[in-house]
């Protein structure tokens, strides 16, 4: 398949309703492996959360989905990461291309040092586009998107750092929207939040479901078993069970599931 086909294969297939999907994954950061051999689905227009102990592989998992980490030293790969079919670790595959239909939202909020406007048009221009209707348009829609229009619409030339960490992180996630990604990967995205503004990101991921598919590493269960449909426990690299959210948390199949849920360990 030439170069443009296979990227014109990743865009389509992510525009649409898809699954990511992971065939026998393994991950090492050069002597240490620190994913063995996961293999695992993820359903479309779903929020799916990964759990477990700090260390155990969630956050490594979840940046093989857009590429992250290909920055990390030592890091090596064995397996496929597919996107409705087409393996995302390609040699033809356009990466920029990819991690603008796969957005990532981070622990820290993030925001550039510049105006709340051009924090959210950001993406937009350097792709090229100029056309200030549609710049305009494109971030009034991601701020209301995120509930933070009604919160700065008479401010968007003020400093983004001027804001509150929950506004902060809902401008980072309008950033992410406004590019038109089809999936969202979230890195404990409410961990440095306070309880207000976290309620109100967990509201949000709720709602965007509708739009987007959701992948969420979380440390709180409870926010697991909130907002998630579907739940992935890891440990120690392993995927130890991936169920749907209310079944993880009251029946698991495995004990060593429940042990970490009911608090036992981890």
């Amino acid at each position: 398949m030439s170069k443009d086909k296979k990227e014109s294969v990743i865009e389509s297939s992510i525009k649409r309703k898809y699954k990511l999907q992971a065939n026998d994954v393994k991950v090492w950061y050069d002597d240490f492996m620190a994913i063995k051999g996961i293999s695992m689905d993820i359903k479309p227009n779903k929020v799916t959360a990964f759990i477990g102990p700090s260390g155990c592989g969630k956050s490594t998992f979840l940046r093989l989905f857009n590429r992250m980490n290909d920055y990390v030293d030592g890091f090596k790969m064995e397996g496929e990461i597919n996107i409705d079919g087409s393996n995302i670790n390609d040699k033809d595959i356009n990466v920029e291309l990819l991690r603008k239909q796969v957005g990532m939202v981070f622990q820290k909020p993030n925001p550039f040092p510049k105006s709340i406007f051009e924090n959210v048009a950001y993406g937009l221009k350097i792709q090229g586009l100029k056309d200030k209707a549609f710049l305009e348009e494109r971030v009034e829609s991601s701020l209301k998107q995120v509930a933070l229009w009604d919160e700065v619409k008479d401010d968007l030339n003020k400093s983004a750092l001027a804001l509150s960490g929950g506004q902060q992180q809902r401008l980072c996630i309008a950033r992410t929207l406004a590019v038109e990604p089809s999936i969202i990967l979230m890195d404990e995205p409410t961990s440095a939040l306070d309880p207000i503004s976290t309620a109100k990101i967990e509201e949000l991921i709720y709602k965007l479901k509708d739009k987007y598919t959701i992948v969420i590493v979380t440390h709180n269960m409870q926010q697991a078993s909130r907002i998630s449909d579907n739940t992935a426990f890891f440990y120690l690299g392993e995927l130890i069970e991936y169920d749907k959210t209310n079944k993880i948390f009251t029946n698991p199949e495995k004990e060593q599931t429940e042990n970490y849920i009911t608090g036992r360990f981890g």
